[in-house]
Protein backbone atom coordinates (compact mmCIF):
# COMPACT_ATOMS: atom_id res chain seq x y z
CA UNK A 1 0.00 0.00 0.00
CA UNK A 2 1.51 3.36 -1.36
CA UNK A 3 1.24 6.23 0.68
CA UNK A 4 0.94 10.00 -1.11
CA UNK A 5 3.53 12.42 -0.39
CA UNK A 6 0.97 14.52 1.97
CA UNK A 7 0.84 11.44 4.02
CA UNK A 8 4.71 10.76 4.55
CA UNK A 9 5.26 14.20 5.49
CA UNK A 10 1.94 14.24 8.32
CA UNK A 11 3.33 10.79 9.63
CA UNK A 12 7.13 12.54 10.14
CA UNK A 13 5.81 15.55 11.50
CA UNK A 14 2.72 14.37 14.07
CA UNK A 15 5.38 11.24 14.68
CA UNK A 16 7.81 13.94 15.93
CA UNK A 17 5.42 15.71 17.85
CA UNK A 18 3.66 12.58 19.64
CA UNK A 19 7.31 11.83 20.44
CA UNK A 20 8.28 15.36 22.19
CA UNK A 21 4.61 15.30 23.46
CA UNK A 22 4.83 12.09 25.41
CA UNK A 23 8.21 13.46 27.11
CA UNK A 24 5.86 16.18 27.84
CA UNK A 25 3.45 14.46 29.50
CA UNK A 26 5.28 11.86 31.40
CA UNK A 27 7.68 14.63 32.93
CA UNK A 28 3.89 16.89 33.89
CA UNK A 29 2.99 13.53 35.59
CA UNK A 30 5.55 12.33 37.68
CA UNK A 31 4.45 14.59 40.86
CA UNK A 32 0.67 12.92 40.90
CA UNK A 33 2.50 8.89 40.39
CA UNK A 34 5.07 9.79 43.35
CA UNK A 35 2.66 11.42 45.92
CA UNK A 36 1.99 8.69 47.81
CA UNK A 37 5.85 7.60 48.26
CA UNK A 38 6.40 11.72 49.00
CA UNK A 39 3.77 11.89 51.52
CA UNK A 40 4.86 8.50 53.04
CA UNK A 41 8.81 9.13 53.35
CA UNK A 42 8.89 12.73 54.31
CA UNK A 43 7.28 15.75 55.88
CA UNK A 44 4.96 16.45 53.24
CA UNK A 45 1.45 17.10 53.49
CA UNK A 46 -1.30 16.62 50.48
CA UNK A 47 -1.88 19.64 50.87
CA UNK A 48 1.22 20.70 50.09
CA UNK A 49 1.25 18.96 47.22
CA UNK A 50 -1.50 20.42 46.22
CA UNK A 51 -0.26 23.54 46.60
CA UNK A 52 2.56 22.90 44.47
CA UNK A 53 0.54 21.31 41.58
CA UNK A 54 -1.85 24.43 41.28
CA UNK A 55 1.37 26.85 41.13
CA UNK A 56 2.56 24.47 38.06
CA UNK A 57 -1.14 24.25 36.64
CA UNK A 58 -1.35 28.18 37.10
CA UNK A 59 2.11 28.91 35.38
CA UNK A 60 1.45 26.20 32.82
CA UNK A 61 -2.17 28.25 31.81
CA UNK A 62 -0.60 31.50 31.80
CA UNK A 63 2.28 30.29 29.50
CA UNK A 64 -0.74 28.71 27.67
CA UNK A 65 -2.26 32.04 27.25
CA UNK A 66 1.09 33.80 26.38
CA UNK A 67 3.16 31.59 24.14
CA UNK A 68 0.05 30.71 22.24
CA UNK A 69 0.21 33.87 21.36
CA UNK A 70 3.77 33.94 20.58
CA UNK A 71 3.57 30.97 18.55
CA UNK A 72 1.89 32.44 16.06
CA UNK A 73 4.49 34.88 15.63
CA UNK A 74 7.93 32.59 16.49
CA UNK A 75 8.81 29.66 14.56
CA UNK A 76 7.80 26.26 16.36
CA UNK A 77 10.76 24.69 16.27
CA UNK A 78 12.30 27.31 18.34
CA UNK A 79 9.34 27.03 20.49
CA UNK A 80 8.79 23.54 20.83
CA UNK A 81 13.16 22.80 21.61
CA UNK A 82 13.82 25.86 23.82
CA UNK A 83 10.54 24.94 25.53
CA UNK A 84 11.64 21.29 26.53
CA UNK A 85 15.04 22.46 27.30
CA UNK A 86 14.44 24.83 29.89
CA UNK A 87 11.46 22.63 31.41
CA UNK A 88 14.32 19.63 31.52
CA UNK A 89 16.70 21.84 33.64
CA UNK A 90 14.11 22.61 36.24
CA UNK A 91 12.24 19.77 36.66
CA UNK A 92 15.98 17.70 36.94
CA UNK A 93 16.68 20.72 39.70
CA UNK A 94 13.24 20.13 42.00
CA UNK A 95 14.11 17.05 43.68
CA UNK A 96 17.08 18.60 44.95
CA UNK A 97 15.38 21.54 46.03
CA UNK A 98 12.39 19.58 47.52
CA UNK A 99 13.23 20.36 50.98
CA UNK A 100 13.63 24.16 50.55
CA UNK A 101 9.49 24.57 50.11
CA UNK A 102 9.34 28.04 48.34
CA UNK A 103 12.19 27.11 46.05
CA UNK A 104 10.54 23.67 44.84
CA UNK A 105 7.34 25.72 43.93
CA UNK A 106 9.12 28.28 42.38
CA UNK A 107 10.96 25.44 40.24
CA UNK A 108 7.83 23.26 39.31
CA UNK A 109 5.78 26.33 38.49
CA UNK A 110 8.96 27.23 36.31
CA UNK A 111 8.90 23.50 34.77
CA UNK A 112 5.20 24.25 34.28
CA UNK A 113 5.77 27.71 32.19
CA UNK A 114 8.73 25.85 29.82
CA UNK A 115 5.82 22.96 28.80
CA UNK A 116 3.29 25.53 28.19
CA UNK A 117 5.65 26.30 25.14
CA UNK A 118 5.11 23.10 23.04
CA UNK A 119 1.19 22.43 22.51
CA UNK A 120 -0.13 26.15 21.03
CA UNK A 121 2.93 25.43 18.33
CA UNK A 122 3.08 22.21 17.99
CA UNK A 123 -1.01 22.27 16.97
CA UNK A 124 -0.10 25.53 14.47
CA UNK A 125 3.00 23.58 12.64
CA UNK A 126 0.64 20.65 12.14
CA UNK A 127 -2.50 22.24 11.23
CA UNK A 128 -0.93 24.51 8.71
CA UNK A 129 1.38 21.65 7.32
CA UNK A 130 -0.66 18.63 6.73
CA UNK A 131 -4.72 18.79 5.27
CA UNK A 132 -7.41 18.63 7.40
CA UNK A 133 -7.71 14.96 7.47
CA UNK A 134 -4.12 14.27 7.84
CA UNK A 135 -4.07 17.21 11.11
CA UNK A 136 -6.66 15.09 12.91
CA UNK A 137 -5.02 12.26 12.94
CA UNK A 138 -1.53 13.85 13.90
CA UNK A 139 -3.32 15.62 16.68
CA UNK A 140 -5.14 12.42 18.07
CA UNK A 141 -1.51 11.03 18.22
CA UNK A 142 0.11 13.34 20.55
CA UNK A 143 -3.41 13.23 22.53
CA UNK A 144 -2.55 9.81 23.06
CA UNK A 145 0.88 10.26 23.28
CA UNK A 146 -0.07 12.67 25.75
CA UNK A 147 -2.55 9.96 27.96
CA UNK A 148 0.63 7.57 27.52
CA UNK A 149 2.36 9.81 29.71
CA UNK A 150 0.58 8.70 32.90
CA UNK A 151 0.96 5.37 32.42
CA UNK A 152 4.89 5.69 31.72
CA UNK A 153 4.96 8.02 34.97
CA UNK A 154 3.16 5.25 37.33
CA UNK A 155 5.62 2.32 35.69
CA UNK A 156 8.77 4.61 36.19
CA UNK A 157 7.13 5.59 39.94
CA UNK A 158 6.65 2.18 40.97
CA UNK A 159 10.41 0.96 39.96
CA UNK A 160 12.46 4.16 41.28
CA UNK A 161 12.80 5.94 44.18
CA UNK A 162 11.07 9.22 43.36
CA UNK A 163 14.26 11.44 43.08
CA UNK A 164 15.14 9.25 40.41
CA UNK A 165 11.94 9.36 38.54
CA UNK A 166 12.10 13.30 38.13
CA UNK A 167 16.20 12.87 36.96
CA UNK A 168 14.64 10.23 34.31
CA UNK A 169 11.84 12.50 33.03
CA UNK A 170 14.07 15.71 32.68
CA UNK A 171 16.82 13.06 30.42
CA UNK A 172 13.55 12.53 28.24
CA UNK A 173 12.93 16.18 28.14
CA UNK A 174 16.24 17.31 27.34
CA UNK A 175 16.74 14.00 24.53
CA UNK A 176 13.40 15.22 22.73
CA UNK A 177 14.82 18.92 23.15
CA UNK A 178 17.87 18.18 20.73
CA UNK A 179 15.61 15.53 18.65
CA UNK A 180 13.10 18.41 17.59
CA UNK A 181 15.80 21.23 16.72
CA UNK A 182 17.61 18.77 14.66
CA UNK A 183 14.29 17.36 13.14
CA UNK A 184 12.65 20.36 12.68
CA UNK A 185 15.53 21.70 10.41
CA UNK A 186 15.54 18.73 8.45
CA UNK A 187 11.93 19.09 7.79
CA UNK A 188 12.19 23.24 6.64
CA UNK A 189 15.10 22.20 4.25
CA UNK A 190 13.04 19.27 2.91
CA UNK A 191 9.93 21.75 2.75
CA UNK A 192 8.28 19.78 4.61
CA UNK A 193 7.44 22.81 7.20
CA UNK A 194 6.92 25.92 5.80
CA UNK A 195 5.56 28.90 8.26
CA UNK A 196 3.78 31.90 6.87
CA UNK A 197 1.20 30.30 4.84
CA UNK A 198 -1.89 32.00 6.46
CA UNK A 199 -0.24 35.17 7.06
CA UNK A 200 -2.45 37.18 4.27
CA UNK A 201 -5.44 36.47 5.92
CA UNK A 202 -3.70 37.84 9.23
CA UNK A 203 -2.54 40.99 8.01
CA UNK A 204 -5.60 41.91 6.39
CA UNK A 205 -7.29 41.72 10.00
CA UNK A 206 -4.60 43.48 11.29
CA UNK A 207 -5.03 46.65 9.40
CA UNK A 208 -8.57 46.38 10.53
CA UNK A 209 -7.95 45.82 13.93
CA UNK A 210 -6.44 42.97 14.54
CA UNK A 211 -7.98 41.99 17.92
CA UNK A 212 -11.79 43.13 17.45
CA UNK A 213 -11.41 41.11 14.23
CA UNK A 214 -9.75 37.99 15.70
CA UNK A 215 -11.98 37.68 18.19
CA UNK A 216 -15.09 38.46 15.88
CA UNK A 217 -13.51 35.31 14.24
CA UNK A 218 -13.37 32.61 17.15
CA UNK A 219 -16.64 33.72 18.05
CA UNK A 220 -18.36 33.19 15.29
CA UNK A 221 -16.43 29.77 15.33
CA UNK A 222 -18.56 29.06 18.74
CA UNK A 223 -14.58 29.91 20.59
CA UNK A 224 -17.39 30.54 23.68
CA UNK A 225 -19.25 26.87 23.77
CA UNK A 226 -15.78 25.26 23.40
CA UNK A 227 -14.03 27.04 26.42
CA UNK A 228 -17.04 26.16 28.89
CA UNK A 229 -15.53 22.80 27.55
CA UNK A 230 -11.86 23.25 27.94
CA UNK A 231 -12.67 23.72 31.63
CA UNK A 232 -15.10 21.12 32.46
CA UNK A 233 -12.69 18.78 30.89
CA UNK A 234 -9.41 20.45 31.77
CA UNK A 235 -10.58 19.50 35.59
CA UNK A 236 -11.26 15.93 35.00
CA UNK A 237 -8.11 14.83 32.64
CA UNK A 238 -5.95 17.09 34.88
CA UNK A 239 -6.81 17.57 38.49
CA UNK A 240 -8.88 14.38 38.97
CA UNK A 241 -6.64 12.32 37.42
CA UNK A 242 -3.90 13.80 39.02
CA UNK A 243 -5.18 12.82 42.27
CA UNK A 244 -6.13 9.76 41.68
CA UNK A 245 -3.08 7.70 42.96
CA UNK A 246 -3.99 9.27 46.23
CA UNK A 247 -7.48 8.58 46.07
CA UNK A 248 -6.87 4.86 45.24
CA UNK A 249 -4.55 4.66 48.71
CA UNK A 250 -6.75 7.21 50.58
CA UNK A 251 -10.40 6.53 49.54
CA UNK A 252 -10.14 2.84 48.24
CA UNK A 253 -7.61 1.82 51.07
CA UNK A 254 -4.97 0.66 48.62
CA UNK A 255 -1.08 0.46 49.79
CA UNK A 256 0.63 3.21 48.66
CA UNK A 257 3.24 0.95 46.88
CA UNK A 258 -0.02 -0.38 45.00
CA UNK A 259 -1.50 2.72 44.14
CA UNK A 260 1.21 3.87 41.29
CA UNK A 261 0.88 0.32 39.98
CA UNK A 262 -3.66 0.59 39.92
CA UNK A 263 -2.58 4.75 38.59
CA UNK A 264 -0.06 2.69 35.64
CA UNK A 265 -3.24 0.24 34.56
CA UNK A 266 -6.10 3.15 34.89
CA UNK A 267 -4.25 5.57 32.89
CA UNK A 268 -3.09 3.01 30.24
CA UNK A 269 -6.68 2.42 29.70
CA UNK A 270 -7.59 5.94 29.71
CA UNK A 271 -5.23 6.50 27.20
CA UNK A 272 -7.87 4.46 24.93
CA UNK A 273 -10.12 7.96 25.34
CA UNK A 274 -8.65 9.09 21.71
CA UNK A 275 -9.42 5.49 20.41
CA UNK A 276 -12.84 5.80 21.51
CA UNK A 277 -13.67 9.34 20.32
CA UNK A 278 -12.60 8.61 16.73
CA UNK A 279 -14.52 5.56 16.67
CA UNK A 280 -17.58 6.87 18.16
CA UNK A 281 -17.75 9.78 15.71
CA UNK A 282 -17.03 7.91 12.82
CA UNK A 283 -20.31 5.94 13.59
CA UNK A 284 -21.64 8.94 14.37
CA UNK A 285 -20.82 10.65 11.07
CA UNK A 286 -18.42 12.67 11.53
CA UNK A 287 -20.79 14.70 13.98
CA UNK A 288 -18.67 16.08 16.86
CA UNK A 289 -21.87 17.66 18.53
CA UNK A 290 -23.39 14.62 18.98
CA UNK A 291 -20.34 12.66 20.18
CA UNK A 292 -19.14 15.21 22.66
CA UNK A 293 -23.17 15.55 24.09
CA UNK A 294 -22.62 11.08 24.46
CA UNK A 295 -19.31 11.28 26.22
CA UNK A 296 -20.42 14.19 28.57
CA UNK A 297 -23.65 11.74 29.13
CA UNK A 298 -21.64 8.74 29.74
CA UNK A 299 -19.42 10.31 32.04
CA UNK A 300 -22.17 11.73 34.46
CA UNK A 301 -23.43 8.26 34.39
CA UNK A 302 -19.90 6.44 35.44
CA UNK A 303 -19.58 8.75 38.18
CA UNK A 304 -22.55 8.10 39.42
CA UNK A 305 -21.66 4.32 39.52
CA UNK A 306 -18.48 5.32 41.56
CA UNK A 307 -20.37 7.34 43.62
CA UNK A 308 -22.77 4.58 45.01
CA UNK A 309 -20.33 1.59 44.36
CA UNK A 310 -17.64 1.39 47.13
CA UNK A 311 -16.17 -2.34 46.20
CA UNK A 312 -12.50 -1.12 45.32
CA UNK A 313 -11.89 -2.82 41.88
CA UNK A 314 -15.32 -2.13 40.46
CA UNK A 315 -14.91 1.29 42.01
CA UNK A 316 -11.17 1.16 39.92
CA UNK A 317 -12.99 0.46 36.62
CA UNK A 318 -16.08 3.09 37.19
CA UNK A 319 -13.99 6.05 37.59
CA UNK A 320 -11.68 4.66 34.57
CA UNK A 321 -14.71 4.88 32.59
CA UNK A 322 -15.74 7.96 33.92
CA UNK A 323 -12.40 9.86 33.02
CA UNK A 324 -12.09 8.03 29.68
CA UNK A 325 -15.40 9.34 28.55
CA UNK A 326 -14.54 12.61 29.63
CA UNK A 327 -11.81 12.54 28.11
CA UNK A 328 -13.24 11.57 24.68
CA UNK A 329 -14.91 14.78 24.93
CA UNK A 330 -11.35 16.99 25.40
CA UNK A 331 -10.19 14.66 22.71
CA UNK A 332 -12.86 16.01 20.35
CA UNK A 333 -11.77 19.47 21.35
CA UNK A 334 -8.15 19.26 20.98
CA UNK A 335 -7.96 17.12 18.07
CA UNK A 336 -11.04 18.21 15.68
CA UNK A 337 -12.09 21.23 16.60
CA UNK A 338 -8.40 23.64 17.57
CA UNK A 339 -7.31 22.34 14.09
CA UNK A 340 -10.68 23.09 12.07
CA UNK A 341 -8.75 26.85 12.84
CA UNK A 342 -6.23 26.83 10.69
CA UNK A 343 -7.87 29.01 8.22
CA UNK A 344 -8.22 31.89 10.82
CA UNK A 345 -4.52 31.97 11.02
CA UNK A 346 -4.81 32.05 15.08
CA UNK A 347 -4.76 28.42 15.54
CA UNK A 348 -1.98 28.86 18.14
CA UNK A 349 -3.39 31.97 19.79
CA UNK A 350 -6.39 29.91 19.83
CA UNK A 351 -5.28 26.46 21.32
CA UNK A 352 -3.32 28.46 23.54
CA UNK A 353 -6.41 30.59 25.32
CA UNK A 354 -8.10 27.33 25.39
CA UNK A 355 -5.52 25.26 27.05
CA UNK A 356 -5.45 28.65 29.64
CA UNK A 357 -8.82 28.02 30.33
CA UNK A 358 -8.49 23.90 31.33
CA UNK A 359 -5.79 24.75 33.02
CA UNK A 360 -6.50 27.80 35.34
CA UNK A 361 -9.59 25.31 35.69
CA UNK A 362 -7.54 22.41 36.43
CA UNK A 363 -5.14 24.91 39.28
CA UNK A 364 -7.88 25.74 41.29
CA UNK A 365 -9.71 22.60 41.47
CA UNK A 366 -6.38 20.85 42.24
CA UNK A 367 -5.74 22.63 45.30
CA UNK A 368 -9.35 22.80 45.89
CA UNK A 369 -9.40 19.19 45.94
CA UNK A 370 -6.96 18.61 48.03
CA UNK A 371 -8.54 20.83 51.15
CA UNK A 372 -12.36 19.39 49.87
CA UNK A 373 -11.13 16.04 50.80
CA UNK A 374 -10.57 16.42 54.77
CA UNK A 375 -14.01 18.59 54.76
CA UNK A 376 -16.47 16.91 52.32
CA UNK A 377 -15.21 13.75 52.17
CA UNK A 378 -14.32 11.98 48.60
CA UNK A 379 -18.03 11.14 48.22
CA UNK A 380 -19.44 14.54 47.81
CA UNK A 381 -16.19 15.11 46.18
CA UNK A 382 -17.38 12.45 42.87
CA UNK A 383 -20.51 13.88 43.19
CA UNK A 384 -19.01 17.60 42.02
CA UNK A 385 -17.16 15.35 39.31
CA UNK A 386 -20.22 14.24 38.73
CA UNK A 387 -21.81 17.88 38.21
CA UNK A 388 -19.04 18.60 35.80
CA UNK A 389 -19.92 16.15 33.28
CA UNK A 390 -23.60 16.98 33.97
CA UNK A 391 -23.24 20.61 33.18
CA UNK A 392 -21.41 19.54 29.67
CA UNK A 393 -24.63 17.34 28.99
CA UNK A 394 -26.25 20.76 29.27
CA UNK A 395 -24.15 23.11 27.18
CA UNK A 396 -24.27 20.79 24.64
CA UNK A 397 -27.74 20.06 24.08
CA UNK A 398 -28.86 21.18 20.42
CA UNK A 399 -31.44 23.87 21.64
CA UNK A 400 -31.70 25.66 18.55
CA UNK A 401 -32.77 22.21 16.59
CA UNK A 402 -35.06 20.93 19.53
CA UNK A 403 -36.91 24.58 19.32
CA UNK A 404 -36.92 25.12 15.65
CA UNK A 405 -38.94 21.84 14.91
Amino acid sequence: MKFSKDAKNAVLIGGLCSASYLAVYFARNILSAVTPQIVAENDATVEYIGIVSSLYFIFYAVGQLINGIIGDKIKAKYMIAFGLLLAGVTNLAFPFVFAYQNAAKFLYAMTGFFLSMIYAPMTKVVAENTNPIHAVRCSLGYEVAALLGSPLAGVVASILVWQSVFITSSAALLVMSALCLAFFIYFERKGIVQYGKYEIRKETERRNNSFIAGIKVLIKNRIITFSFISIITGVVRTAVVFWLPTYFSQYLGFDTKIAPTIFTVATLAIAMSAFVAVFVYERLKRNMDATILLMFFLSSLFFLGVYLVKHPIINVILIILAVLTSNCSAAMLWSRYCPSLRDTGMVSSATGFLDFLSYMAAAASSSLFANSVSTIGWGNLILIWMGLMIFGVVIMIPYKKIFTK
